[in-house]
């Protein structure tokens, strides 16, 4: 249903008024009315610079928040119109909604997003997360056929497309080993990194230097870097010159530092689960696809 919402005496949304006072309205796609008490409540699906001060929100970030995807591609499904708001199709950039009405994937994103692959790597030392640095090349150079774990159970074919959008979910640094997580999903990188995320990292981390019950005390909490205060970690003894840590947050290089102000020196460093998902057997270089059924 589309509905054009006169106002009258006040700017439109390209900030012209009418010579007769009533500005034109942008069309906008509308939830179903139901009538009660003679009152319509009728919630428009408005333009930016419409709805801010009666409680609607933008359409992509309550995509975001509710996990169908990540804000940059609820924008692209946005404008390609697939996606529907109480049953009505949204094209619009920028689109304003109430937080209550239904959001609704079109078919075909999501058969996009299910065909978006997850790959799990065993980073070696030596290998850059992201970004090559000079010198050094980055991780997902080291996917492709050959290199692709024997004992991966997942039916997936290796396809060079699963390479296009391929981006790691989260920082292992240069210096560092164990389980890095690349993914063309959007909704798996907001899990694993967005600001809001609660999903634990764990590490074997070798040390050099003594460590006192009070420091220790310290790296599980009471440290701070770059002038906040660290979230709460679970740091203990694997043995007699490894510790193990398990974070909820990720600053870079952040165990390295952690150790330095205590102290210690970080001479070995592997991160061995993300979730729920551990490296397991999984060897030096190779890498697995994240089967259907596997959660973080």
């Amino acid at each position: 249903m589309i509905t054009r919402r006169p106002a009258r005496g006040r700017v439109g949304p390209v900030g012209k008024r009418r010579a007769d006072g009533a500005a034109k309205a942008t069309p906008v796609a509308v939830r179903p009315a139901t009538e009660k008490a003679g009152v319509s409540s009728v919630q428009p699906v408005g333009p930016t610079g419409t709805g801010a001060d009666s409680g609607l929100v933008r359409l992509s970030k309550l995509m975001s928040e509710r996990g169908l995807c990540s804000r940059r591609e609820a924008d692209a499904l946005i404008e390609r119109g697939l996606v529907l708001v109480d049953g009505e199709r949204v094209t619009q950039l920028g689109t304003r909604i109430d937080p209550s009405q239904t959001i609704v994937l079109d078919k075909r994103a999501e058969k996009q997003q299910a065909q978006r692959v997850t790959i799990l790597l065993h980073k070696p030392v030596g290998y850059v997360s992201a970004q090559p640095e000079k010198g050094y090349q980055a991780a997902v150079t080291l996917i492709g056929k050959d290199s692709r774990y024997k004992h991966d159970h997942s039916p997936q074919p290796y396809s060079p497309e699963h390479l296009h959008g391929l981006a790691p979910a989260g920082r292992l640094d240069i210096d560092s080993t164990g389980l890095l997580v690349l993914t063309q999903d959007g909704r798996i990188a907001k899990r694993l990194i967005g600001a809001d995320s609660e999903i634990e990292k764990e590490y074997l981390v070798r040390v050099e230097g003594r460590l006192s019950e009070a420091n220790l005390n310290k790296l599980n909490h009471g440290l701070s870097l770059d002038g906040e205060a660290l979230k709460p970690a679970k740091v203990s003894w694997q043995n007699q010159d490894q510790l193990r840590f398990v974070l909820k947050e990720g600053k870079k290089r952040q165990i390295r530092r952690m150790c330095e102000l205590v102290g210690l020196k970080v001479v070995g460093l592997k991160r061995i689960r993300i979730g729920r998902i551990k490296l397991g057997d999984l060897p030096v270089g190779q890498w697995r696809y994240l089967q259907e059924g596997e959660k973080f």
